[in-house]
């Protein structure tokens, strides 16, 4: 009687003399004591996980067993923890009286609150007994301690896979369901992750995240910017097997394993040639079919062109207008591509010669 007493008067008697942290019983201080011994002797009859105090070796079993004795008065949900009962009932009665005094916040309970402040303060009192990380919220950290033990409590329901947290479960049913809850504001473009959607908006703020530290290059991905700096380090990664050609990308190798090949899918819908490349068959495609219209003339001498693009390169034959400019040594060129080909001499590559 006297500790459920406390939870209302808010007085914590039993202190941790090696943190600080303050709790409502003598049992949730042995429990938390763990924490700092590394200590945990309640053990998972069914799988590898072990825990500090018997409440969460309790909470654990839930999993296995899909008992969830917490349940809604108002809708049929139900839970596995009184915590997420009182979080979700907020959603019925709507009421949120705990404010934050550092922004305009409202909370539904102090926990969620107390969670909330630490945004703003940086603290992140619950640490990895493994690796040390720390974190802010205490079930960021039972996540997290599933990558140690391998345990992965949330399973699909339709294929085989299993997963060490909810979020990821919840990410990988979009890929049965088809679900594509992030929505592009701009275009209709939907996602089924919110990453892919932030990488999408990028395409339309023009914003590129990801800058390279050797040259002033800037990419919207990560990825693409891993690939560029492979030109500075001259790093080939993807090798063939048949020949001694390496390259900077997987599409590259790709493509170079068709000239062993002798596979043709580029085929052109107007006279039915094969090529191993798109570069190629654009190549055919302007020379053979596209070329006998050269539309865009030349104002200096009688030169023509079929597209507007190579005519503003072929100005700069008579301004000299050189643009595009090595970031490395002073070297300039009037194509951009002369300027990725001598970028790659920089990195020991040789642009010019073919792997035969």
């Amino acid at each position: 009687m006297k500790e459920h007493i406390r939870t209302h008067t808010g007085e914590r008697l039993y202190k941790c003399t090696v943190c600080g942290a303050a709790f409502f019983t003598l049992g949730n201080l042995k429990g938390h004591l763990g924490t700092h011994t590394g200590e945990r002797p309640y053990k998972c009859t069914v799988c590898s996980a072990a825990f500090f105090n018997l409440g969460s070796l309790k909470r654990h079993l839930r999993a296995h067993t899909g008992e969830r004795p917490y349940k809604c008065t108002i809708c049929s949900a139900d839970f596995f923890n009184v915590g997420n009962l009182k979080r979700h009932l907020g959603t019925h009665t709507g009421e949120r009286p705990y404010k934050c005094t550092v922004c305009s916040a409202v909370f539904s309970s102090l926990e969620i609150l107390k969670q909330h402040t630490r945004t703003h303060t940086g603290e992140r009192p619950f640490k990895c007994t493994v690796c040390s990380v720390p974190f802010s919220r205490p079930g960021d950290l039972k996540e997290h301690m599933r990558t140690h033990t391998g345990e992965k409590l949330y399973k699909c329901i339709t294929c085989s896979a299993a997963f060490s947290r909810s979020g990821s479960l919840k990410r990988h049913m979009r890929t049965h369901t088809g679900e594509r809850p992030y929505k592009c504001t701009t275009c209709t473009a939907a996602f089924s992750h919110s990453g892919s959607l932030n990488r999408h908006m990028r395409a339309h703020t023009g914003e590129k995240p990801y800058k390279c530290t050797i040259c002033s290059a800037a990419f919207s991905r990560s990825g693409m910017l891993n690939i560029h700096l492979r030109i500075h380090t001259g790093e080939r990664p993807y090798k063939c097997t048949v020949c001694s050609g390496a390259f900077f990308t997987k599409g590259n190798l790709k493509k170079h394993l068709m000239t062993h090949t002798s596979e043709r899918p580029y085929k052109c819908t107007t006279c039915g040639a094969a090529f191993s490349l798109p570069d190629r068959l654009k190549i055919h495609l302007i020379r053979i079919h596209i070329g006998c219209e050269r539309l865009h003339e030349c104002r200096v001498c009688s030169a023509a062109f079929s597209t507007s693009g190579n005519l503003k390169s072929h100005l700069r034959t008579h301004t000299g207008e050189r643009p595009y400019k090595c970031t490395t040594c002073s070297a300039e060129f009037a194509q951009s591509g002369s300027l990725k080909r001598h970028i790659r001499t920089h990195a020991g590559e040789r642009p010019y010669m073919y792997h035969l």
